[in-house]
């Protein structure tokens, strides 16, 4: 497996995440999207190394970043592997409610 996919909730939350930082401090949303590639090459590398979620959807797994959990998930295709950013949300949230459905 050599790249992943983001899906669009992923990408509505990290907008959210980059105007939130675009208002507080400009320079930390860089660091935190740097830093969030980084994760995303690393899970590429070690799928593995997140910690499973399975009791809210199966095989989701999550890897904290800087207070928030990048929420993902590794499918096996006869090509390789998939892996999925699902989500990227506040610690502080309640998981259950955001795969509720």
């Amino acid at each position: 497996m050599s790249q992943y996919i983001i899906s669009d909730e992923a990408i509505q939350d990290l907008n959210q995440i980059s105007n939130y930082f675009f208002q507080t401090n400009v320079e930390a949303g860089e660091q935190f999207l740097l830093a969030f590639n980084a994760k995303c090459q690393q899970l590429v590398n070690f799928p593995k190394i997140g910690r499973s979620y399975a009791h809210l959807r199966p095989n989701l797994r999550g890897l904290t970043l800087k207070g928030f959990i990048i929420l993902y998930q590794v499918s096996e295709m006869s090509n390789g592997n998939k892996l999925e950013i699902l989500r990227v949300v506040s610690g502080r949230r309640d998981l259950n409610n955001i795969f509720s459905d």
